[in-house]
């Protein structure tokens, strides 16, 4: 669940709109990185519904140019995290509990589906690299590695879902997984057990051929991420 390959600026903001990071290197794909980090700040509650995204106090604290923000901005209006006001610029847009649960409702559907296929066509090789992973994750985990956290949570999904052998489906599941705060689980010790644990019963699931437990597993791996994630945001007082 946790990585969606988003790039590696550093998810904090100050709350007058502006972003801290560090500088950039210039790549094809910038306008895309300063997008899934502008995204992962609104879903994180780093910037709220009602802040203002400014474009050359963002582009200075990034490093970059105001080009990549200005078309990073624009992919973020066409997902409607943020709006433009005229004159004035753009503005995060609401964000309600529903689309939380939506989001996630959508990610596990996919992930359920994908769970299911898999369970047809694992292997043994395939079971012995995935508890390799596992067990990297579980050292990560005890470690409060969170980078490393977040990419081996990533190998371990991607795993599963190359077993699948359903390329739309896992792009699908993919572009919907880049609205997850991925540092908000990574950095939290009781979400790595819990992930942990889930991969254990995943892995028992498909091993013994239980395409339906498997499909449990995974369903109650994003609801939880909804749970955290909601809780979360009202901890931070987001919708008061």
């Amino acid at each position: 669940m946790l990585d969606s390959r988003e790039g590696g600026f550093p998810l904090t903001t100050t709350r007058k709109g502006g972003f801290a990071g560090s500088a950039l290197r210039r790549r094809p794909q910038l306008s895309d990185e300063v997008a899934a980090h502008v995204r992962g700040l609104i879903m994180s509650g780093g910037v709220r519904p009602g802040d203002y995204v400014r474009l050359d106090e963002t582009a200075a604290e990034l490093g970059v140019s105001v080009t990549p923000v200005r078309e990073a901005l624009l992919t973020l209006r066409g997902e409607g995290l943020v709006e433009l006001v005229p004159h004035r610029g753009y503005v995060v847009a609401p964000l309600s509990r529903s689309d939380i649960h939506d989001l996630f409702w959508l990610q596990g559907q996919i992930a359920e589906r994908l769970a299911t296929r898999a369970t047809a066509a694992v292997t043994p090789e395939v079971l012995r690299e995935m508890r390799e992973a596992r067990d990297e994750l579980a050292r990560a985990v005890a470690e409060s590695d969170a980078a490393r956290v977040e990419h081996l949570e990533f190998s371990f999904h991607r795993q599963l879902n190359r077993l699948a052998n359903a390329n739309k489906l896992s792009w699908f599941l993919l572009n919907a997984v880049r609205y997850t705060p991925a540092h908000l689980y990574s950095s939290d010790p009781t979400w790595g057990e819990a992930a942990v644990a889930s991969h254990d019963r995943l892995i028992a699931a498909l091993e013994s051929g239980d395409a339906e437990e498997a499909a449990a597993v995974t369903r109650e791996h994003f609801a939880d991420g909804a749970d955290r994630l909601l809780t979360h945001l009202e901890t931070i007082g987001i919708w008061d």
